[in-house]
């Protein structure tokens, strides 16, 4: 992987992609049943479709990766990840 790629990238368990070393996280969901089960039950996709669709803020992920390639604010290139849905 080139050292200034963007990555799509899962996790297991309890690991999170804001602790991964040398990572920018862009953009992050919670796909455990914690996070949605309360409102969609075991309809996951319904879910993802919703923060698709309704919850993503996509002006927030925008400053994240100009931050993260060292544009205004930034502080230099890194590598970085997203979660994948």
């Amino acid at each position: 992987t080139k050292p200034d790629a963007l990555l799509v990238t899962k996790t297991i368990g309890a690991d999170n992609p804001l602790t991964t070393a040398g990572h920018v996280p862009l953009l992050t969901i919670d796909v455990w049943e914690h996070a949605y089960y309360l409102d969609y039950q075991n309809m996951r996709a319904t879910y993802v479709d919703a923060f698709v669709d309704k919850l993503i803020n996509w002006e927030f992920v925008e400053q994240n990766f100009v931050t993260a390639v060292g544009g205004e604010g930034g502080g230099g290139s890194k590598k970085l990840a997203d979660e994948e849905l």
